[in-house]
């Protein structure tokens, strides 16, 4: 196992990486819309409702959404009346997402603080795993992946929607330049907070590209892996199934 892990575009020990991405995210946690808009120009509203279409959330079955924080993507999920457990390491995270949900009037959701890493559920605990824009923060995927991979139920499915490189010529430049040289300064403005924003956008490029996440998913045990991009890739949806 390597001792180092990328943070951004530096390389830190890697038992430092899960207290830095707690850091960025305590500070953004009551801004993460407006994080997400900055990243996405809006767009990830759109990106989510069609995360949430491919999974195909049924009513009564359990479903973990890890990195799930804010709840955005568990509340999409509980309209199916499915049985949502939301984790996050970042329990400033949860406690948005509580607070939001009780401002919608949405009830019966678990609350978990946890490490995607180091699950506390026990194996076959549920249907589905989902993850949205989160699993490149963590500080070891494949740890991560082969956690999914436990927890889940045979027949189980997993979906990862995540940033990732976009293969548009023009297109990519594009996205480049603004989320580089953007993106921080709107973070400075927005939330006064130049460089979480910045790491957020080194995070992307040093994830890895989709066919090689989609061999980690593989690795990690699933099957019939499937890669669907959205704007050529700028973003893409991840799937696979425990069989």
């Amino acid at each position: 196992m390597n001792d180092t892990a990328s943070f951004g575009y530096r390389d830190v020990p890697a038992e430092e990486k899960a207290g830095m991405v707690r850091s960025v995210f305590s500070g953004v946690a009551r801004r993460y819309d407006l994080m997400n808009d900055a990243m996405s120009l809006g767009a990830h509203r759109l990106w989510k409702d069609q995360f949430v279409a491919r999974i195909k959330p049924r009513a009564h079955e359990a479903i973990l959404d890890m990195a799930g924080g804010t709840g955005d993507i568990a509340f999409r999920l509980a309209r199916a009346g499915a049985q949502v457990t939301v984790a996050d390491i970042n329990p400033e995270m949860l406690s948005v997402g509580q607070e939001r949900a009780e401002k919608r009037g949405i009830s019966g959701l678990t609350w978990s603080e946890q490490n995607a890493e180091e699950l506390t559920f026990a194996a076959r605990s549920f249907d589905a795993y989902t993850i949205a824009f989160g699993i490149r923060n963590v500080t070891f995927i494949d740890k991560a992946l082969a956690e999914a991979h436990r927890v889940l139920n045979y027949g189980g499915r997993f979906f990862c929607l995540e940033f990732s490189t976009c293969t548009w010529p023009g297109f990519a430049d594009v996205y480049d330049a603004y989320s580089h040289r953007l993106v921080p300064k709107i973070g400075q403005i927005l939330a006064g907070d130049k460089e979480s924003y910045r790491y957020l956008v080194e995070s992307i490029r040093r994830f890895p590209p989709m066919p090689e996440f989609e061999r980690m998913i593989r690795a990690a045990g699933f099957a019939q892996t499937k890669v669907e991009p959205i704007l050529g890739g700028l973003v893409a949806i991840h799937s696979g199934w425990k069989v």
